[in-house]
């Protein structure tokens, strides 16, 4: 997928993260933090923030020439600095077409050529199934599973949680 490429957020990305990001159905495999509806004003605070962020963890998902997501990634820190957590959403008209496994499999890359890290991993819903598959597609293996572990939409969530080790 040579017509995919991660680049860091702009301002004039706002518009077009607002109209990918204000989906319910994306919402509902994210964090509650994700605003929901999510406006151009929320795009524009949080391309604010993650611009003034170095080094670059927030990165916009272009493909064929546009914005179809957001894939970063969240260091840890003290006994857990070797290790990055990955987050990601793909705007719903652009599902199934393996965008998020070519976008995870740019930013390990990314993370291997610039930072020490072991470990990589990702926290997915029960119910996510095509995240899951997009991780695993990318190499990650289920390492296990964090029973209870989550409250979203007033459900108690099974989080599946997958790693690739490097």
């Amino acid at each position: 997928m040579s017509n995919l490429i991660l680049r860091p957020w702009q301002k004039e990305d706002a518009q077009q993260l607002a109209a990918i990001a204000n989906n319910k159905s994306i919402w509902n495999n994210v964090l509650d933090s994700f605003p929901s509806p999510y406006t151009v004003m929320d795009a524009l605070q949080w391309i604010a923030k993650e611009s003034s962020t170095t080094p670059v963890s927030k990165f916009a998902i272009h493909y064929n020439g546009k914005i179809v997501g957001s894939i970063g990634m969240n260091m840890q820190e003290d006994v857990y600095k070797n290790a990055v957590e990955l987050g990601y959403f793909i705007g719903e008209t652009y599902w199934g077409k393996g965008i998020a496994t070519e976008a995870i499999k740019v930013l390990v890359t990314h993370i291997k050529q610039n930072n020490k890290i072991d470990r990589i991993f990702a926290r997915v819903f029960k119910h996510n199934k095509a995240s899951m598959k997009a991780l695993q597609k990318a190499g990650f293996y289920l390492e296990g599973i964090q029973r209870n572990a989550a409250i979203k939409n007033n459900a108690v969530l099974d989080v599946y949680v997958w790693v690739k080790l490097l």
